[in-house]
């Protein structure tokens, strides 16, 4: 992260930008995690569509069963499952992100805590944050990662392009309050927060600037 160059990012974003992989993750997301209801698809309550649904619409009308296939088995995040219904048909969902009021697969977090609980987002979100706190805003769920990027391959949830503050989570402390907090299916670690959707700054156990250069911005007394 901290070696990469302007101009090589700015390259890589432009390839994956025009990268039709790339693209159609975008439109499954949106159809599956937001859009279903306003797209008019057969959304189920753990969050499942058809396949063929998806491909009757006019923005996959150039999207092929396989393509479909590729990009779930090739995604690194595992943003998505898929599988053969009971009838035989074929559906898909989004494992975590979800704005729509889906019942997907979470298991609660367990006495055993990961040893971090990182939320990462973009600099200039940081001064409404420290005053406000962190909001899931139309998502069901605040998003969290037990890893900052580089750590043992982990990546922090969410963010697109390059991270540029981590907010390290006080676990102990939200949960002894009553917030409660889940494992999505693919390894998301996830909470709706408090009654509001918040975690307060109160939860923060320090925050950490990662660009375009490392330094701390908070640390908890």
């Amino acid at each position: 992260m901290e070696g990469s160059q302007p101009g090589n990012r700015t390259r890589g974003g432009r390839g994956r930008k025009h990268d039709p992989d790339v693209r159609l993750s975008k439109l499954l997301s949106y159809a599956l995690r937001h859009g279903a209801n306003t797209l008019g698809l057969p959304i189920r309550s753990d969050g499942f569509v058809p396949v063929s649904s998806l491909l009757a619409l006019p923005q996959f009308r150039s999207v092929s069963q396989g393509d479909v296939e590729r990009v779930v088995s090739n995604n690194d995040k595992q943003r998505f499952t898929i599988q053969q219904s009971e009838n035989g048909v074929l559906e898909i969902r989004a494992n975590q992100g979800h704005s729509l009021q889906v019942e997907v697969d979470l298991t609660p977090l367990g006495e055993e805590l990961p040893r971090q609980a990182i939320h990462g987002t973009y600099l200039h979100h940081w001064p409404s944050i420290l005053q406000k706190g962190l909001s899931r805003m139309n998502r069901t769920h605040i998003h969290l990662s037990p890893e900052l990027p580089g750590e043992d391959g982990g990546v922090i949830s969410g963010m697109r392009g390059n991270c540029e503050v981590a907010i390290f989570i006080d676990l102990p402390k939200a949960i002894s309050d009553g917030i409660p907090f889940f494992w999505s299916t693919n390894h998301v670690l996830l909470t709706p927060g408090d009654a509001d959707g918040l975690l307060l700054p109160k939860y923060f156990l320090q925050v950490l600037q990662l660009q375009p250069q490392r330094q701390l911005l908070l640390a908890k007394q």
